[in-house]
């Protein structure tokens, strides 16, 4: 991208501020009721982002890292003790758990490093105020599990719908095949020695009980390819030992 601009436009904020995450919204509500307690809609919350964790989460990191799932419960707590209905809390809990949290600083930190500008016109002062005051019917409906609708309509009114995908596109990539054909290779070179193992930061005992199986699940294929990820930025920023225009090889 760096060869074409340094400026980028993105519509970073569009699923958190306007319900694009649909396919999230179906499962939390067919988990939850309107008795549902503020742990039950927690837990439902988090079974609705699986693929970001594993059954034996607590056992992935090292003594430098220390996990706990209570700690995890109190962060998420004040999105759902409230009396707001089920929908605006998950809006509530995206916007500042994905957006505002997480999002944002990360992107940021990438945009400095490559010396990028990005502006995300979602995301001004405005449009997250207007959009805190709209009704959930003007952004998601459940019927036909479609979201982002005041934004569909804006692309009809303008005829310029066929830019974009009819269905949200989510974690397209095929994570099995890209591990099986050579991601496991790219992850063994590079945690014979690993740099998060040595500084406690990720448990050797747990990547040893997974890593020899033949066969992976998906979400477990997904933490090693995340774990990989962290393991090349530890050494690209905090020890140092690589180049950022080092290529992934073996």
């Amino acid at each position: 991208m760096k060869t074409l601009t340094n400026v980028f436009f993105s519509g970073d904020g569009g699923d958190e501020l306007f319900g694009g995450y649909t396919f999230r919204y179906k499962k939390f509500l067919e988990l939850t009721n309107e008795n549902s307690t503020t742990h039950e809609k927690i837990i439902a919350y988090l079974n609705c982002h699986e693929r970001d964790w594993v059954p034996d989460q607590n056992l992935v990191f090292g003594i430098q890292n220390q996990f706990n799932w209570d700690e995890i419960y109190k962060i998420l707590e004040s999105y759902f003790a409230n009396s707001l209905s089920r929908l605006t809390q998950v809006f509530l809990a995206d916007y500042n758990g994905k957006l505002l949290h997480n999002m944002q600083p990360l992107y940021k930190s990438i945009h400095d490093h490559f010396s990028i500008t990005n502006i995300t016109p979602i995301q001004n002062e405005k449009l997250i105020q207007y959009s805190c005051t709209l009704a959930n019917n003007l952004k998601y409906n459940p019927k036909s599990n479609s979201g982002k609708l005041i934004l569909v309509n804006l692309l009809e009114r303008f005829n310029v719908k066929n830019l974009i995908f009819p269905t949200k596109q989510g974690f397209s990539v095929n994570t099995i095949n890209l591990w099986n054909s050579y991601g496991r290779k790219i992850f063994l070179h590079y945690f014979d020695k690993s740099r998060l193992v040595d500084d406690k930061i990720i448990n050797a005992e747990w990547l040893k009980t997974h890593i020899s199986k033949s066969s992976l699940d998906v979400r477990y294929i997904n933490k090693f390819l995340g774990i990989l990820a962290l393991e090349i930025w530890y050494r690209l920023f905090i020890t140092k030992e690589i180049k950022d225009d080092e290529k992934l090889e073996i």
